[in-house]
């Protein structure tokens, strides 16, 4: 039977989901149509502190990207820099929000009290170095004018945290607007030399030794703590979720704690979901358990070296880049992506307490030297040299 136009919409618009929109940052056509605003040939005095407007994504709690920008600008205002945090709300997601809630809730996410996170540009007034943080901040770092030099603090290859898409298209863009790339690794560094000509240095991702460190206190049998941050696919969570299920089924007796995701995560065996923890409830976690494991699937990912930084055995994947980071035979137990290797490196650390041990203390030994100091003094050289090149 047919239904009269009227009435089709009626039944059609019932229930009917919110409109779909875009990702994508509105800057990008700005850029588009305008190009990037000239640099300036304002420059400060040498060996002068330098004026550092880093431009930050829409954030959530639990975003270690995040924390990892804040963590190198405390750094860099501790060596002397003024540096400031500018919101580019490239996904809306505090658009509704009043400003002042969105600035508390960044200084509470990521431990950023007592300094500003500028939510507009509305008191923009240039600076030294302009500072993008991700692909969604470069077409507004390009755009933003009285800019003595412009860097791209790179932390990850975005392109693959999307499928064929249009972000993933811009993405790879953003590595060829003759921004210099500041990498979080060496193998990033590469990368974006190799396959998009970038110019690209490197700094050593690192944790805060204050909050992740290492004690005499014994541990827990049998507990095995897994980054479970399923909203992340390069975390590769189904794989490790396979391989607790066949641990389960091998081991009746493992305790497994699942931490990273906000959400109830549907595991077919016996576990705890601890949600997303503060950094000391982290820290805690590393030092009470027997076994840690957390997948890279491109840059190696923070959860790790905090782990080794607590003394941790910790399992990943042997993807290429914690292999050019670490190595087949270094702190951390590489396994290949199948269906039952992690689990046999899981089972393998909890019966061998032998090795074990010396992974936990090569892993120690391999982050003493990891400091966010350190970080944030390879960041300054890179950006001091950006400057006077310009």
């Amino acid at each position: 039977m047919r239904r009269a136009p009227g009435r089709l919409r009626e039944l059609l618009g019932r229930g009917s989901p919110a409109p779909v929109g875009t990702a994508l940052p509105a800057a990008l056509a700005e850029l588009a149509r305008t190009g990037p605003a000239p640099l300036s040939g304002d420059k400060p005095a040498a060996d002068a502190p330098l004026r550092i407007a880093t431009i930050v994504p829409s954030f959530r709690r639990g975003s270690g990207g995040h924390m990892t920008i804040v963590n190198l600008m405390r750094e860099l205002g501790e060596l002397g820099h003024d540096v400031t945090l500018w919101l580019e709300d490239c996904e809306g997601r505090h658009a509704r929000e009043d400003a002042l809630l969105t600035r508390e809730s960044f200084a509470e996410f990521f431990a950023w009290e007592g300094r500003p996170l500028h939510t507009d540009l509305g008191e923009w007034a240039g600076t030294d170095v302009v500072l993008a943080t991700g692909w969604q901040t470069v077409a507004r770092a390009l755009l933003l004018p009285d800019v003595a030099a412009r860097a791209y603090l790179v932390q990850d290859h975005e392109p693959d945290f999307y499928p064929a898409s249009a972000e993933r298209l811009f993405s790879e863009q953003t590595y060829r607007q003759g921004l210099h790339c500041i990498a979080a690794s060496e193998w990033l560094a590469e990368l974006l030399r190799t396959r998009y000509g970038a110019s690209a240095s490197h700094f050593d991702l690192a944790v805060d030794h204050a909050i992740y460190r290492s004690c005499e206190e014994p541990r827990r049998e049998n507990l095995v703590a897994f980054y479970a941050r399923a909203v992340t696919p390069r975390r590769a969570v189904p794989l490790g979720l396979m391989a607790l299920t066949e641990l389960a089924r091998r081991r009746p007796n493992v305790e497994i704690a699942l931490f990273g995701e906000d959400r109830p995560i549907d595991a077919p065996f016996a576990h705890t979901n601890l949600g997303v923890l503060a950094a000391e409830d982290l820290a805690a976690l590393y030092r009470r358990a027997t076994v840690g494991m957390v997948h890279s699937l491109t840059n190696p990912s923070l959860i790790g070296l905090e782990m080794m930084a607590c003394g941790l055995a910790c399992v990943d994947l042997a993807s290429e880049s914690m292999v050019r980071s670490f190595g087949h035979n270094g702190p951390l137990w590489l396994s290949e992506p199948g269906a039952l290797e992690p689990c046999l490196a899981l089972e393998g650390l909890l019966e061998d307490t032998t090795r074990r041990e010396a992974m936990a203390t090569a892993g120690r030994a391999f982050m003493s030297t990891r400091t966010w100091r350190g970080a944030a003094s390879q960041l300054e050289h890179a950006v001091s040299s950006l400057v006077w090149r310009t």
